[in-house]
């Protein structure tokens, strides 16, 4: 990958109240790929109505920038997902926020529905992060949320994480910066493919570019390093099955570390922990609902 580093986070913490809100909601949209009403209020402006939203989001669909999918659950036939049209997405190509990521538009109602479940699943982990944030003062806002960021790993082949999360911590005058890579799991794979997870982010951590040709400089490291100055932490947030299935699953993540030698040197070296999303979204991400994958008490995600 080139510069823009992808996963990177924005200048600005949030967005400004100043900033025009359909600017805004289109910066999401085109950064987070798709939101309900809701959803964009949380994450742009808490103490907004949902109206204002409703009114800014119907003239962005007058204007042919943005359009929307009926969400498939019954009972709930007036929550929409919206997300950019092509028009949308050529409009926001070129914002600071966006520099080096893809475009991403979605062509059609059935492409943008097939893509609604997970997507919106990834939003939803999201938001307890900035909601944390601002009942702590950290710092963490839309913009530090990238989704759908890829590295090589070696052999033609990509680690694909849901998310890249940037959190600063701010203690008084000390400031602690943390990223994630965030794995969202909806228990539609089997638990052994998630579990595999864990060993693409150890050949992550492992892989080197190889140079090409004998004038080329030697690899000066893994090549994560373009990236970040330090290796994310992975956090896996799991959801869409009982509380029995959904321990399991965080057990076989467990046994992957214990099993596996190259997620054991993973394991040493970065923290990884799991978390069932509805408690995160009770209890926040601060409070004990991480699992590490090493074993242990449930604890803050950041004391993994």
């Amino acid at each position: 990958m080139t510069s823009p580093t992808p996963g990177a986070p924005a200048a600005e913490l949030a967005p400004s109240p100043a900033e025009p809100l359909r600017l805004q909601i289109l910066t999401a949209l085109a950064l987070h790929r798709m939101a309900t009403t809701g959803q964009l209020r949380q994450m742009l402006r808490p103490d907004g109505s949902r109206q204002l939203f409703s009114r800014a989001l119907n003239k962005l669909r007058a204007t042919g920038f943005v359009d929307l999918t009926p969400l498939p659950e019954s009972g709930r036939s007036r929550t929409h997902a919206w997300y950019l049209t092509a028009e949308g997405s050529r409009l926001t190509r070129d914002l600071p926020v966006l520099r080096g990521r893809p475009p991403y538009p979605i062509t059609s109602t059935t492409a943008a529905s097939l893509k609604t479940p997970h997507t919106l699943t990834v939003v939803r982990a999201h938001l307890p992060f900035a909601a944390d944030a601002r009942r702590l003062g950290h710092e963490h806002g839309p913009w530090d949320w990238t989704p759908e960021v890829s590295h090589p790993i070696g052999e033609g082949e990509r680690l694909a994480a849901d998310a890249v999360m940037h959190y600063t911590v701010v203690d008084g005058e000390h400031r602690w910066k943390l990223r994630a890579f965030v794995e969202v799991d909806r228990s539609t794979m089997s638990s052994e493919r998630l579990a595999v997870k864990l060993i693409e982010y150890a050949r992550l951590l492992q892989y080197e570019v190889q140079p090409v040709g004998r004038r080329r400089p030697a690899a000066t490291g893994p090549a994560w390093l373009r990236w970040y100055p330090v290796f994310p932490r992975v956090l896996f947030v799991l959801t869409g099955a009982s509380r029995a299935r959904l321990g399991d699953r965080i057990r076989d993540l467990q046994a992957m570390v214990a099993q596996h030698p190259l997620v054991a040197v993973l394991a040493r070296e970065v923290q990884l922990g799991a978390a069932v999303l509805e408690d995160i979204e009770q209890h926040g991400p601060s409070g004990a609902v991480w699992v590490s994958l090493t074993g242990g008490e449930p604890r803050p995600w950041i004391a993994l």
